[in-house]
């Protein structure tokens, strides 16, 4: 069995948490760590500062009653608060639990009893509004000043900073490597999410590998919104930072605004950038037709730009590129906290394929192609969940990931998650994930397709618009030679039928290709359960929610609530469609 591996060895390996902040306090003291605009101004504190903070808390926390191995549920978006209290509790021989800060009050409470934590941490009032009485915790500490008092155990944040006068304070500097210290929620793809247990060596491995093939030191400066509840933002891109130093710069609008990103990017001027591709589209638009916000975006100090959650699309790659600023792509998952591979900077980059192994991890392809990953960067397991831990590791120690791949010249490949490859009724088994990514590439004016068809004779496709650029068009820029930006739902899909006949060319299993394609005139969201806290597609979600709309395409003829556009492709060319609304279908 082939097995993957970098020729680079790993750097010297920083035990735990609570000796990595004291090695920064060393080598940073005055160096400015973190920024957060107040008042619409950022302000500053330094690695001094965050580390007499840091020690605050954990003295405060001790004399709550918190011990070594006691876990602390932070129910907060980013914040400087939060960033304290998460170091403080890792580095105290405690376990930080982030949760996504506006999981409403069922998902939230499910988690906080799931994760037997005796302590919690909110934001403020959004927060305190969604939890009942009945969560059995010692101490509920809140960010946020002035908040009305909801709960007898209930405390302002700042009993955890005030000063105290023992000079015997210190943190666990013995804590083992192997010792958890912070539990991470999966976001829930295929269904409820799973408690990812991960210890102070899966942290600090990664980023002596990292320390080997990329230069960052203090002088950089990241513009951070990915939200820390998450892996990526909340293990690798802010251990990046805070490892070699950096500067992070908290965006005041959490990423939902590409005018507000723009306006903190005049402000901070990152050296390195980590987001999603929507964010890139959105920041890429900003800049067509205005050679002053396009200078600056693509401005000469900035190193690289990463992108995960799925691949940057080439028409974007290829503009940064062509202002000569790297885009690195990534691969992990929440269980290999977070990456695993890295494609290089120097070499073209080729879609689906997300590079290879950081120094100390190794993969492999298993059974059905399942890929494996082996490393100091792989989870203990999961956290009272027997049924997922069993087979999660085989005989000899590899961890299965659920994805499928191949190796290849250049690297790892991705091809799809196993659980969503499925058979039809004649047994050909289905990756959706290939004819999806085809769909997506042809045309940006879908935000999402889902390909569908288990158990049924061939498969069909369910498609969603972004409602944004229908509404306002942008002629200058199309993603493909004759484009001509559609308007409507009706235009998109009449346009849409001669992009789905050439995506489906582009697989060679005809029993692969689509019969059928809807258009959804709705969104995907956090709100309805389709979208995952960290803006991923819930497969099982999305199937559920629409299942009318997919029994529709093999023949049902079932109301619905949205409008929706239907496009035959087994039919004439010149057969496009028909558009319904509620009344009619």
């Amino acid at each position: 069995m082939q097995v993957l591996q970098s020729s680079i060895q790993p750097g010297k390996m920083i035990p735990n948490i609570a000796q990595l902040l004291q090695r920064n306090v060393k080598m940073f003291g005055d160096h400015i760590v973190y920024r957060e605009k107040r008042n619409d101004k950022y302000e500053n504190i330094t690695w001094n500062k965050l580390f007499s903070d840091i020690l605050n808390i954990a003295y405060n926390l001790k004399s709550h009653g918190f011990s070594e191995g006691d876990k602390m549920v932070i129910f907060s978006p980013n914040r400087q608060e939060m960033l304290e209290l998460e170091l403080a509790v890792m580095a105290s021989g405690g376990i930080a639990i982030p949760i996504f800060a506006y999981f409403q009050q069922e998902t939230a409470e499910l988690l906080i009893k799931h994760s037997d934590a005796r302590f919690l941490a909110v934001g403020g009032e959004l927060q305190l509004s969604r939890l009942s009485d009945n969560l059995e915790l010692k101490h509920i500490f809140v960010f946020d000043d002035n908040c009305k008092k909801h709960f007898v155990n209930q405390h302002p944040f700042k009993v955890l900073l005030a000063g105290n006068s023992d000079e015997n304070i210190h943190l666990n500097t013995n804590a083992l490597p192997d010792e958890i210290c912070l539990c991470m929620y999966t976001s829930g793809t295929m269904g409820t999410p799973k408690c990812v247990q991960l210890m102070h060596k899966n942290i600090l491995s990664q980023q002596a590998a990292l320390s080997q093939i990329w230069s960052l030191n203090k002088y950089d400066r990241f513009l951070s919104y990915l939200p820390w509840h998450h892996s990526f933002g909340g293990i690798f891109e802010l251990f990046t930072a805070l490892y070699n130093g950096a500067t992070i710069s908290l965006e005041s609008g959490y990423g939902k605004d590409p005018k507000t990103i723009f306006e903190n990017w005049k402000s901070v001027q990152p050296t390195v950038f980590f987001s999603v591709p929507k964010v890139y589209q959105a920041l890429i638009d900003l800049t067509q037709h205005d050679k002053e916000a396009e200078d600056l975006f693509f401005h000469t100090q900035l190193k690289f730009v990463f992108t995960a959650a799925s691949a940057l699309p080439k028409n974007l790659s290829d503009i940064f590129e062509s202002r000569r600023i790297p885009v690195i792509e990534g691969w992990g998952l929440t269980e290999t906290s977070p990456c695993c591979t890295l494609t290089d900077p120097d070499k073209k980059r080729e879609q689906g394929v997300v590079g290879n192994p950081i120094p100390g991890v190794a993969i492999r392809i298993g059974e059905e192609g399942e890929i494996q990953v082996k490393g100091p960067n792989v989870m203990k397991g999961y956290y009272k969940n027997d049924e997922a831990n069993i087979g999660i590791f085989t005989e000899d120690g590899w961890f299965c990931t659920g994805d499928v791949g191949e190796i290849t010249e250049n690297g790892l490949k991705l091809i799809s998650r196993k659980d969503r490859i499925f058979k039809l009724s004649n047994g050909e088994k289905v990756v959706p994930s290939d004819l999806e990514k085809l769909i997506e590439m042809k045309c940006h004016y879908i935000s999402f397709a889902m390909v569908v068809g288990s158990g049924k004779d061939y498969p069909v496709a369910i498609l969603f618009p972004n409602k944004k650029m229908l509404e306002r068009p942008n002629y200058q820029v199309t993603p493909l030679e004759g484009c001509f930006c559609p308007r409507s739902l009706e235009e998109l899909g009449r346009c849409l039928h001669g992009c789905l006949h050439d995506a489906n060319c582009g697989i060679g299993q005809k029993f692969a290709q689509i019969r059928a394609a809807m258009i959804i005139d709705d969104e995907l969201s956090l709100e309805k359960g389709t979208l995952t806290p960290s803006m991923k597609v819930a497969p099982k979600s999305v199937a559920s929610t629409y299942k009318a709309h997919v029994q529709n395409l093999y023949g049902d003829d079932s109301p619905v609530d949205e409008e929706i556009y239907i496009i035959r492709l087994d039919q004439l060319k010149d057969t496009v469609g028909k558009i319904f609304s509620t009344q009619n279908v």
